[in-house]
């Protein structure tokens, strides 16, 4: 089986190119994949399938030939992944498919599609607008923390950390509690706390996620999207840009009247073939 392996900011991805849809991924081989002593190591899977070749997609073949067949490390399937739309493009132009300079290529993924723009070092996507719709409560380490949920396409609760909790300081090994009514699919949940004004931008934010079906990961771009709208919500803006850093380096949040952009740098590292029988053993 042939693989290539990218990232976004640290959010590490095995990609997988199947255009025919043939490639006999299960959880468990996904999991096996992603793990990071017998497997390549990442926090998903991107199989690279067009849009006509897989059933969860099929419908969107008119608009996109392309589908992101997003796994998380765990097995489970994911509605959205921003980080991974950009990896998943940073590949397709390495294979010569860039689509349009100036309207992008659309993406099909199971929240729907999406366009990205391709430059040099950077990709943004347009994500569509953030839905900031409720408020609940995310637990760890017995400190209840109120939040924003969000829909990106994916569920988000954007928690900011009150005084004298530092965000480098959180326990993020474990799960946080949440509540299950509210999120009864998971949610990928968003530490937050303000950072310094930077030039060029709006407001500047630091984030920690606990991912849904990956654990804590480096960065995470539709949580970045979360936090940017909540972040912009609460300072009483409809529309401006964001730098949301995560361990794993700087996303560039800008949402507008129409929509939101996720930018940052996603970047192909290796390829090679794996052993699919020493993987399921």
């Amino acid at each position: 089986m042939q693989f290539t392996k990218g990232h976004g900011t640290g959010n590490d991805f095995v990609i997988l190119d199947d255009p025919e849809g043939r490639l006999p991924l299960t959880p468990e081989l996904a999991a096996a994949l992603c793990d990071r002593r017998r497997g390549i190591g990442g926090d998903g899977v991107l199989r690279v399938v067009r849009a006509a070749n897989h059933p969860a997609a099929a419908g969107y073949a008119d608009r996109a030939e392309w589908f992101m067949d997003y796994w998380n490390s765990d097995g489970s399937l994911a509605e959205m992944c921003g980080n991974g739309v950009r990896v998943f493009t940073r590949y397709l132009s390495s294979i010569g498919v860039t689509g349009s300079p100036d309207t992008g290529l659309p993406v099909a993924t199971r929240a729907g599609v999406v366009r990205a723009l391709v430059g040099p070092d950077e990709i943004a996507v347009d994500m569509g607008h953030p839905r900031v719709y409720d408020r609940s409560t995310a637990t760890l380490d017995g400190l209840v923390l109120p939040g924003a949920a969000v829909d990106c396409g994916n569920p988000h609760l954007v928690c900011a950390l009150p005084a004298g909790v530092e965000l480098a300081a959180l326990d993020l090994t474990r799960a946080p509690e949440f509540d299950r009514a509210l999120f009864p699919t998971g949610v990928n949940v968003e530490f937050v706390t303000p950072g310094e004004p930077l030039d060029g931008t709006d407001l500047h934010t630091l984030m920690r996620v606990y991912e849904r079906g990956s654990a804590e990961t480096l960065s995470c771009g539709s949580g970045a999207c979360a936090v940017g709208a909540v972040a912009l919500r609460d300072a009483g803006l409809d529309t401006g840009v964001v730098a949301v850093d995560v361990p794993g380096g700087r996303l560039t949040v800008t949402i507008d009247e129409r929509t939101c952009w996720l930018a940052g740098p996603a970047v192909l590292v290796a390829g090679g073939e794996v052993d699919e029988t020493a993987l399921r053993s």
